[in-house]
């Protein structure tokens, strides 16, 4: 097969060129419609009970994912200054377009009871334009004796105050957000110009647009260094700026690919997919370096460039096609996961590595069948004394220090399994944001003020209409809301019990102490007080569905991590199934804190399905083209002690399993193996020539393909470091993960692997079941040409 790839690329070299032209062209214009994702993503897959009742629940009673939250700390928030300032801001904020309501304490409404009329009169407590001070401090003690307010628009004891920002639906979702989001805050810095108060943002919206933000960024910054970083490295290893411009150039086409990859498929750009372009140019340089290097090899070995090129493609293509196989493996393996974000993330990264090889496998051989051959001075490189002397050392370690080797390998692989018992699985909402992130500094704000932004709600049903009015109902959620209020993660509530004891005190006169749930029998004329005009269709709206046969019991609740949300919700269900007893079944719990705790579980569970997988496929890979099993069993288990090693570091260091964590072994494993590949695929070619000496094979096959395993591995651990200058804690931990476990990697298949084929592979003749189904080889060997077809190579 690859005979004729070679024939057809060497003949058809001009073709190629303008196809290749062509389509990247055709790329590179669809890639001009790739756009940021502005829409949340559920984790969870659709037929999952947690995300079909969020799905009902937002029926019922609508999304909350469209508030921005404003909060200010201030001691004189009712002087008159400051009053004013937070006043024209919240008249300010409603004239921006994409803004439909602004709350604040300013909006506050007092229930009059009218005993004539015998109804309440919702007043605005600040109705008039202007107050004098005197008037704002007698209506500042009115707003505290209502209890209502407190803890949910205001901390009296921290001094802090809310703003509730409600923006248009559908501009949340599309990329006019951002300047929506952006706008207000321009706004709000004019008023802490005037006011020399600092203000502290939160809510969903305002996340989504600051995290877009930055994820856009880092990925032009990150496809820069990592161009930087690959361009400095293969200057220094091959000292030539033509093999850097040609290696470059090949990545350069793949970045181009796999952005157009995103636009033709219909997928928006995430934190994953959006580290897709950097991944492939650290991913292709070795598909490059393996083929430059041959070139160079095989040139030096005889001067025929045309020959040169031919064997390029016959022998090196088919062991890279391999390496690159397993690599998009690792990635396609995500596909399993049933979840949007990784689907997308495993089809393009997959697709977009062999893209890349076939991009190399073409464009290197045909470019440089155009300029002139290298000189002298551009194969220095494959004699460095430095080089060859640590090559030479490798050889003597595996054939004389096999035990301090297995020793070694031994006594890592026991620290390995004592370290992942220390691994823990723990996500959390507003994940892997650097601790001075102004993002992650303003929900710590409203978490300690407010007890934190993400929503938690409880929904019961109570079978029949109106049921809402129920004082039994009543007594049930009370009773709940007073066993909940033990936990500190939780917010303060606002239900219809809430409301309940709002319109007791009003009837009450606005007496503190009435604030309570009226007794069945206060009940009765307290509702007879409440006008139709702000029932269900408007004050009870948020609390009760339509029917009212739905009621809702909202809390926020602290980012407090998966591990400890999961317990805090058995609590609240044990808690629930204490009060409810037989009608617990008509309770369920939802909102985005629950939907994202089962979604970060259900993602770590299938992506641990996802590893076993990507190394089932490629073990069927590796055993289809090596046909021979303790080969393949040789090169898995080596390249398990990485993956070992690395969870076994999370595990010290106390780094959690999470999807931007777990993520790291399937695409390490399947980058990994390739240098077994390379290795291997030597060494079966050395069994032959040696008439299966195994000693000999090794030997050869070390010093054949070490060079390339050292130079890919240097590009790749450096590569993937450019990752760690990520803000990020997830892009950190990929590139540094990676990295890891391709350092260990290295020294697994350059001293274990060879180590256990001298001690463990028995000298057998070659069998027939032993062809493999590619011809394969990474060498860069030096056999002479009877192996080759001469007429072939002379008429390319």
């Amino acid at each position: 097969m690859f005979q004729f790839l070679a024939r057809t690329i060497l003949r058809y070299k001009l073709f190629i060129l303008i196809f290749l032209g062509i389509f990247t062209c055709f790329m590179a214009y669809k890639a001009t419609f790739v756009e940021l994702s502005y829409k949340p993503t559920p984790l969870l897959p659709k037929e999952d009970s947690v995300l079909i009742r969020s799905v009902e629940f937002s029926k019922k009673f609508g999304k909350g994912e469209n508030i921005m939250i404003i909060g200010v700390k201030d001691t004189s928030f009712f002087s008159l200054k400051n009053f004013q300032s937070w006043s024209k801001l919240e008249g300010d904020l409603r004239t921006i377009n994409g803004v439909e309501q602004v709350f604040s304490l300013i909006d506050a409404l007092n229930l009059v009871k009218d005993t004539v009329s015998k109804k309440f009169i919702p007043e605005k407590i600040f109705g008039k334009k202007s107050y004098s001070a005197q008037e704002l401090d007698s209506l500042s003690i009115v707003t505290r004796s209502l209890t209502f307010y407190k803890n949910l628009l205001y901390n009296d004891s921290t001094k802090t105050y809310l703003m509730l920002v409600t923006l248009n639906r559908e501009m949340i979702t599309k990329k006019e957000r951002v300047g929506l989001v952006n706008n207000i805050v321009n706004m709000c810095k004019v008023y802490e110009a005037n006011s020399n108060n600092h203000l502290y943002y939160s809510g969903l919206p305002y996340i989504r647009v600051k995290v877009g933000e930055m994820i856009k960024g880092e990925m032009y910054l990150f496809v820069a260094l990592a161009v930087l970083v690959v361009s400095v490295i293969l200057l220094i290893l091959f000292r030539s700026v033509r093999v850097v411009l040609i290696s470059l150039l090949v990545v350069g086409i793949g970045v181009i690919w796999s952005l157009g990859t995103l636009s033709l498929f219909g997928f928006d750009l995430t934190l994953l997919t959006a580290v897709i372009p950097t991944l492939l140019v650290v991913i292709g340089v070795p598909s490059c370096i393996f083929l430059i290097n041959k070139y160079h090899h095989e040139y030096r070995h005889h001067g025929n460039k045309t020959k040169a090129l031919y064997r390029v493609v016959t022998r090196v293509g088919s062991a890279t096609f391999l390496s690159n196989l397993t690599t998009a493996i690792g990635f396609g393996a995500f596909v399993i996961t049933n979840t949007k974000v990784l689907k997308e993330f495993g089809i393009v990264a997959s697709l977009n590595v062999m893209g890349v090889y076939s991009i190399s496998l073409m464009l290197i051989p045909i470019i440089f069948s155009y300029i002139a051959p290298p000189q002298s001075k551009h194969l220095t490189h494959l004699s460095r004394k430095g080089v060859k002397k640590n090559i030479n050392r490798i050889v003597l370690t595996v054939l004389y220090r096999r035990k301090t080797v297995f020793t070694i390998a031994i006594a890592l692989i026991c620290a390995g399994f004592v370290g992942v018992t220390f691994l823990k699985n723990n996500g959390y909402m507003v994940d892997d944001i650097p601790r001075n992130h102004p993002v992650l500094v303003n929900l710590k704000f409203f978490e300690k003020n407010f007890n934190g932004v993400m929503p938690l709600e409880i929904v019961y049903d109570t079978q029949k209409p109106n049921g809402y009015l129920s004082s039994g109902v009543l007594v049930r959620i009370d009773r709940l809301q007073r066993k909940l209020s033990n936990y500190p993660e939780l917010s303060k509530p606002v239900s219809i019990v809430e409301a309940a004891k709002f319109a007791s005190q009003a009837y009450y006169n606005g007496k503190p102490d009435r604030y309570r749930l009226p007794s069945s029998f206060e009940w009765g004329f307290i509702l007879s007080y409440v006008p139709k005009s702000i029932g269900v269709s408007d004050m009870f709206a948020r609390l009760v569905d339509s029917t009212g046969r739905y009621v809702r019991v909202m809390y926020n609740a602290d980012d407090i991590g998966t591990i400890r949300m999961n317990q805090l919700n058995q609590k609240i269900r044990s808690d629930i199934d204490t009060v409810f007893k037989d009608n617990s079944k008509h309770v369920y719990i939802s909102g985005s804190s629950v939907v994202v705790t089962k979604g970060y579980d259900y993602l770590v569970d299938s992506l641990f399905v996802s590893l076993p997988l990507a190394i089932c496929l490629i073990s069927f890979f590796m055993a289809w083209m090596f046909r021979k099993w303790r080969i393949v069993m040789f090169s898995v288990l080596t390249n398990m002690v990485p993956l070992l090693l690395t969870s076994a570091a999370m595990g010290y260091i106390g780094i959690a399993l999470k999807p931007s964590t777990v993520i790291v072994f399937s695409i390490a494993f399947g980058i990994a193996i390739d240098n077994s590949i390379q290795l291997l695929a030597k060494y079966r070619q050395e069994l032959r020539k040696t008439s299966h000496n195994i000693k000999a094979s090794v030997i050869y096959a070390i010093r054949e393909t070490g060079i390339s395993i050292l130079y890919t591995s240097i590009v790749l651990f450096f590569g993937f470091g450019v990752f760690s200058l990520s803000k990020f804690g997830g892009t950190v931990s990929l590139g540094v993960l990676v990295a890891l476990t391709l350092l260990i990697a290295l020294f697994s298949n350059l001293f274990i692997l060879p180590s256990i084929l001298l001690s463990f592979e028995r000298s057998t003749s070659v069998d027939p079941d032993y062809e493999p189904a590619l011809e394969l080889s990474a060498g860069f060997d030096d056999d002479d040409d009877n192996n080759d077809n001469p007429r072939v190579e002379e008429d390319v």
